[in-house]
């Protein structure tokens, strides 16, 4: 009976040893990203595939530009997808976030789109022109309306000012700009002469820069750097494992092909 026991024991024991010896298995790292529906979502599902072992992406779609940011900043999700560095410092400053970049993913040309003028050219006195009402975008759409010669603003306005109707200093042709809530522009154009829209809701409503603007910003200029899309997160969490892990797959190759041959050049990668 002894023996018996014994023998249990040492079996036990060496059952022991070995479940000691192996190594816990991993929990998955759930990275937890707001996006905007197109472009930003569907580049995030290319990106998902190419996270290595042990990572897992949760993409939370939202269709402002509010939620996006007061969801990271409260820690409710890691990282937001949508948005540049001048709306970013412009939300931060008026909200007291602590919101920043980590990554530059991609470009999308703004646009001039026709509503009941169908070009530039056949634009009357007094039209009525639709743009964003946010300060970053807004003053976006008035440089390019100003690149096309409609308007001119006061000087010193650039891509890293807020500027609004109120900074037009020359308005020769006594067009009506009116400020619009950025995803109501592309449904409300048809209603108006032209939109100025930004590039994710032009996409969403089925628009690319490239094909169907009757302008678009100037590439060659320092708009493609100014107002490139990032990958943002609260400050002090740049260097979280998940969220080096999906800069990584966000610049790999498999995401820059996938890009140039999804959007014809509405969406610019710039990694």
């Amino acid at each position: 009976m002894k023996k018996i026991f014994a023998l249990l024991l040492s079996l036990c024991l060496i059952l022991s040893l070995a479940a000691c010896g192996q190594a816990a298995p991993k929990e998955t790292v759930k990275i937890r990203v707001a996006a905007s529906p197109t472009p930003h979502a569907e580049i995030l599902e290319v990106a998902a595939q190419q996270l290595p072992e042990g990572f897992e992406l949760e993409i939370v779609e939202y269709d402002d530009y509010v939620q996006p940011n007061l969801v990271v900043d409260s820690g409710e999700l890691d990282a937001n997808y949508f948005q540049h560095s001048p709306y970013l410092n412009s939300f931060n400053a008026e909200n007291g976030t602590d919101i920043v970049s980590v990554a530059l993913i991609h470009y999308e040309p703004f646009g001039i789109y026709a509503g009941k003028t169908a070009s530039l050219a056949e634009l009357a006195d007094g039209a009525e022109i639709i743009i964003p009402n946010d300060g970053s975008n807004e003053t976006r759409a008035l440089l390019l309306l100003q690149q096309e010669g409609l308007i001119k603003l006061a000087e010193g306005i650039d891509a890293s000012s807020n500027a609004t109707v109120f900074d037009i200093a020359e308005n020769p042709r006594n067009l009506k700009i009116t400020e619009m809530d950025a995803a109501q522009l592309a449904r409300s154009r048809q209603d108006v002469d032209l939109a100025v829209i930004n590039g994710n809701f032009a996409l969403a409503a089925g628009l690319s820069a490239t094909r169907d603007a009757l302008a678009i910003e100037d590439a060659s200029g320092d708009a493609a750097q100014t107002y490139a899309n990032l990958l943002g997160v609260k400050a002090g969490h740049e260097n979280d494992p998940g969220i080096q892990a999906l800069v990584k797959a966000l610049q790999s190759d498999a995401v820059r092909d996938y890009i140039d041959q999804t959007y014809g050049g509405a969406v610019v990668p710039i990694f």
